[in-house]
């Protein structure tokens, strides 16, 4: 008998700035809306782990999405016209996520995003503060220069494999072959430029050194990074996360730049006391919700031990 994930796939339609997305995400589970963005150049796929996992998915729903020109979403359908090179911008990002929310209509969802996933939480916690209810902000900081580079988009050389490789000096060597080599291959197959565009953002149009104190902690917020990552250290990690309010670092050991996809388990570990809090949050802010004759319906949350590894904490 054949063996199938839970993970269900679908594209909805969004507009934004006059312009039609065909947006494709998968997802899984029920609860608490919990929006995962992948890292540069790659996609939804770097989720799977985590949505075809009971333990997360008994109090969360799970949506991997594709940003546009990534995995499944194409760009929009006048790209071919575009003079200038793709770059991608905090404001098309963070305004793009929320309008995927909305189309979901997704409320008070937790974004979880690794990377450039991680460092659009900021303009999201500035900028949205109203329409979260958590950021985890994985291998994330306020400023990450020296990724944004002419040779990841060049005619003389393969695009996706000099991407592909360049990133996989970022996994730990204690992360599984199998899931390093996995991830490699989701760089491989990214769209020409898309790599060097997002970077565009995380290295060079992204830069909150003095905006995170401008963040007000209304919206708790978890960042998570990995000792293996030269890209964004722990220690860029914990020099940011000192300047944001209501924020948690979290440094997790024997991991790298890709926690989610390189080594899903030991994430895990780390992972889960955090959506433990936030589930305790969520059922401390709706103590008596019920189902509603519109389909919305109750929140079962189990209780979990909250042990989490915390490296530093930030409540002003």
């Amino acid at each position: 008998m054949a063996n199938f994930d839970p993970i269900v796939g679908r594209y909805v339609y969004i507009t934004y700035a006059g312009k039609e997305y065909r947006v494709y995400y998968e997802e899984n589970g029920q609860g608490i809306p919990l929006v995962c963005l992948h890292t540069a150049g790659t996609d939804g796929r770097e989720y799977r782990h985590q949505l075809c996992d009971p333990d997360i998915t008994k109090n969360f729903r799970v949506i991997a999405l594709d940003l546009p020109r990534h995995g499944k979403s194409i760009p929009h359908q006048d790209f071919y016209k575009e003079e200038d090179e793709y770059k991608l911008t905090s404001k098309f990002y963070s305004e793009f996520v929320m309008a995927f929310c909305d189309a979901l209509e997704l409320h008070k969802p937790v974004i979880m995003g690794s990377s450039m996933g991680g460092n659009i939480c900021m303009p999201i916690a500035l900028n949205f503060e109203n329409d979260v209810a958590a950021l985890i902000a994985i291998e994330a900081c306020d400023y990450s220069p020296g990724w944004w580079i002419d040779p990841l988009h060049h005619p003389h050389i393969n695009g996706g494999e000099v991407c592909a490789t360049a990133v996989f000096g970022l996994m730990a060597p204690q992360s599984p072959d199998e899931y390093r080599w996995e991830t490699w291959w989701y760089y491989a197959q990214g769209g020409p430029g898309v790599f060097k565009g997002d970077l565009h953002f995380y290295s060079h149009d992204h830069d909150f050194r003095d905006l995170c104190r401008k963040i007000s902690g209304k919206v708790p917020m978890y960042l998570m990074t990995g000792v293996y990552d030269f890209a964004c250290t722990p220690e860029m990690t914990e020099a940011t996360g000192a300047k944001i309010r209501n924020s948690e670092t979290i440094i997790m050991q024997d991991i790298g730049h890709f926690p989610m996809c390189e080594n899903p388990e030991v994430f895990k570990k780390y992972l889960m006391p955090v959506l433990a809090r936030i589930v305790d949050a969520e059922r401390d802010r709706r103590p008596t919700q019920q189902a509603t004759p519109t389909g919305r319906v109750e929140y079962n949350f189990s209780t979990r031990e909250d042990n989490f590894p915390r490296k530093s904490s930030n409540r002003w």
